[in-house]
């Protein structure tokens, strides 16, 4: 191709050279202007439900008349000349209104001086057809040319339907990007109370600006970024940073909007609002990623746009060498020329491909593993890098009592004490402490005089008795010696476990580690990436410390931690500028931009509903594992669609000769091209045996 062409701009849905001027197609959106060669493609792109719907109905057009045309051709139920006029009436509706995307995508191809699939489709299946519309009328055309009777009218048929078949599961999961976009945007709340000198006004969010006052009581979310100015409270934050325990907010704290308010009641001055606001900087983020990815490139479309040139070039010179050089009839010279371009025609071509990825996506659904298309399966195999999100991907996602040790007293008396007072608590972390209380068994006591103290603990009376829980700032505002436990906390801290103490009478008697587990299987399954060749790090919003304590007990040897989502989606960015093929794995709403931005972004199926929707590989049955599994197989996939490729050539090209020279007839090229298609499904359909270790 020429340099000229090359500067055109591209169709961003089948991947053609546009001619920029006032008559071209075109769109601009969020600034960015967009060259369309057709309107269907145009339609795809900025209303891809349409074209499922139309590519259904092209799909169903075909069949309902290529079946019958198929059958009709080996059983025919008239003499040949009133078989072949039924064929041909069945026949011309699929070849110019189903059939119709390809002429077009052909006559662009011309024009940008190029071939593609299209190219070989509409010359083939044209090649097919009218050859057949000859064979029809030759009883009425002056010339006698003596053609066998033997049509191709269900060839051209069944060919369009099972391309249509192909494009169409390849649009299918298309709409994809905006539906999670949408799910981020419904994560903002609607209404705002807004503090005005008549008092407490409900606004809708988008008539909150920056300086207004508002409030926010327990329960609900953040309408918008801001800062706290009176108040106390936790709030949920792992939407943002990853981190799976809420954060103390107090006054002069920076608040998130969409995030949720957990306990407490606060004020808060908006600082953000609208586009400059956190969470819309995570839509623009996933939208930007999702719309910049280049279409993949096939090795059908490469291949074929070699190939068909030199088929239809071969197919001339076989009718010019038979008719003009070795003036032979015209009927030998003519059928010839159909034979070359009928055994050339890329039915087994166009199956290659969709077949393996049917077959090995539906076996990896058995699974549990939900790949969204060839695209991701074609990008999984080549991977070299997988990153980690940390927690609710390789941790269990909420805090769990880990330690429990008892100084004077036993440990399950330890237990019953800090489970008798965090009863009247609504923090994260009395959460944790009681459902341990309740997996032990003990019993839960009670209490008097409960008192909350923000940001450092709570006490109260137990049979008399002054307990206190709360952490080191707490213990230490009290003057309680720790010496003897110092070195067992900073053992614990060491380990990216908080610490909480318990103090009865003035006396540390017990000391909990809480942390986010592990998942049971996240050591295995980085051990097995680790020895299929990947490297793996792992990426998290949570501090630096709590992220090398686990990446220490799973042996990551790389961690990149406190980073927001913008940041995530810098690494990635940043790894792929390196040369790796990246996959990021996650399952928070933090984790949606760098899982756009990756190469494949691996969602956990217990995840928020947009990080699934961001997705290409969404692991249904929350098991890491899965993650090596899916990798695996789209490497065996991949095999079989090379396979495909190769068997899809092998009878067309090594029979192309013997057509040329005039020794095959496009009745045997058609059941050639028959073969190398059962030989391309049958191939794919042994992905069905692969076992999953």
């Amino acid at each position: 191709m020429n340099e000229e062409v090359t500067k055109m701009p591209k169709d961003p849905v089948c991947g053609m050279y546009v001619e920029e001027s006032e008559e071209a197609l075109k769109v601009t959106v969020r600034g960015t202007t967009y060259y369309f060669c057709s309107e269907t493609c145009m339609d795809t792109f900025l209303r891809p439900e349409v074209e499922l719907r139309n590519l259904k109905t092209l799909i169903a057009l075909s069949l309902a008349l290529g079946i019958p045309a198929f059958l009709l051709s080996y059983i025919p139920l008239l003499e040949p000349y009133m078989n072949n006029l039924l064929l041909m009436l069945l026949a011309t509706p699929v070849q110019f209104i189903a059939g119709g995307r390809f002429y077009k995508g052909f006559y662009h191809a011309l024009r940008a001086r190029s071939a593609n699939m299209d190219t070989l489709i509409a010359i083939g299946t044209s090649a097919a057809y009218f050859y057949s519309v000859v064979v029809t009328i030759q009883p009425f055309l002056p010339l006698q040319l003596n053609f066998p009777e033997a049509t191709y009218f269900d060839a051209s048929t069944l060919i369009i339907a099972f391309i249509l078949l192909g494009k169409y599961l390849e649009h299918l999961v298309k709409g994809k990007a905006s539906d999670s976009i949408r799910k981020l945007m419904d994560l903002q709340p609607r209404m705002a109370h807004l503090l005005t000198e008549e008092g407490e006004v409900d606004v809708p969010v988008e008539r909150v600006q920056v300086g207004d006052v508002i409030v926010v009581k327990p329960g609900e979310k953040i309408p918008t970024d801001g800062v706290i100015l009176d108040g106390y409270s936790s709030v949920d934050e792992k939407m943002i940073t990853g981190e799976s325990i809420p954060v103390e907010k107090s006054v002069g704290d920076q608040v998130i909007g969409a995030t949720v308010n957990k306990t407490g009641s606060f004020k808060f001055r908006a600082t953000k609002v609208g586009s400059d606001t956190t969470l819309s900087q995570i839509i623009k983020l996933v939208e930007e990623a999702q719309v910049a990815r280049a279409p993949i490139e096939r090795l059908a479309d490469v291949v074929s746009s070699y190939f068909a040139p030199v088929v239809i070039v071969l197919s001339i010179l076989t009718f010019l060498g038979w008719y003009v050089v070795f003036n032979k009839p015209f009927a030998l010279a003519f059928a010839s020329l159909i034979a070359v371009l009928v055994i050339a025609c890329p039915c087994a071509l166009g199956l290659a491909t969709p077949a393996a990825i049917i077959v090995g996506t539906g076996k990896a659904a058995e699974h549990g593993i939900l790949i969204k298309g060839g695209e991701h399966l074609e990008k999984a195999y080549k991977l070299s890098t997988i990153v980690f999100d940390k927690t609710g991907t390789l941790t269990k996602g909420r805090p769990e009592v880990v330690d429990l040790i008892a100084e004077n007293l036993s440990t399950s008396e330890v237990l019953s004490l800090c489970a008798s007072v965090e009863i009247r608590s609504e923090h994260p972390l009395g959460d944790a402490i009681l459902r341990k209380a309740r997996e032990e068994g003990v019993e839960i006591k009670n209490i008097s005089d409960f008192e909350a103290l923000p940001g450092l603990g709570i006490k109260a009376k137990v049979n008399r008795k002054s307990v206190i829980i709360g952490n080191k700032k707490l213990v230490g505002q009290l003057s309680v010696n720790m010496e003897v436990q110092e070195q067992k906390i900073l053992d614990l801290e060491r380990d990216g476990k908080t610490v909480i103490i318990l103090l009865v009478d003035g006396m540390v008697e017990g000391i909990l580690g809480i942390s986010d587990t592990l998942k049971e299987e996240a050591k295995d399954a980085v051990k097995e990436l680790k020895e299929m060749g990947l490297q793996v790090i792992m990426l998290t919003g949570d501090n630096k410390r709590t992220a090398e304590a686990i990446a220490k007990r799973l042996e990551i040897d790389e961690v990149i931690a406190e980073v927001l989502p913008k940041e995530k989606t810098e690494v990635i960015q940043r790894l792929r500028k390196q040369g790796k093929v990246v996959a990021m794995v996650g399952d928070g709403i933090n984790d949606a931009p760098a899982l756009a931005e990756a190469d494949v972004g691996v969602a956990i199926g217990s995840g928020t509903d947009v990080t699934i929707e961001t997705g290409g590989i969404i692991l249904i049955k929350d098991n890491l594992m899965d993650v090596a599994h899916a990798i695996k197989l789209s490497r065996k996939t991949m095999s079989k669609i090379k396979q495909n490729l190769f068997w899809a050539f092998a009878y067309n090209t090594s029979l192309i000769p013997v057509a040329a020279l005039g020794y095959l007839n496009p009745i045997l090229a058609g059941l050639a091209m028959g073969l190398s298609s059962v030989t391309v499904v049958t191939n794919s359909l042994t992905l069905r045996r692969y076992k999953f270790d």
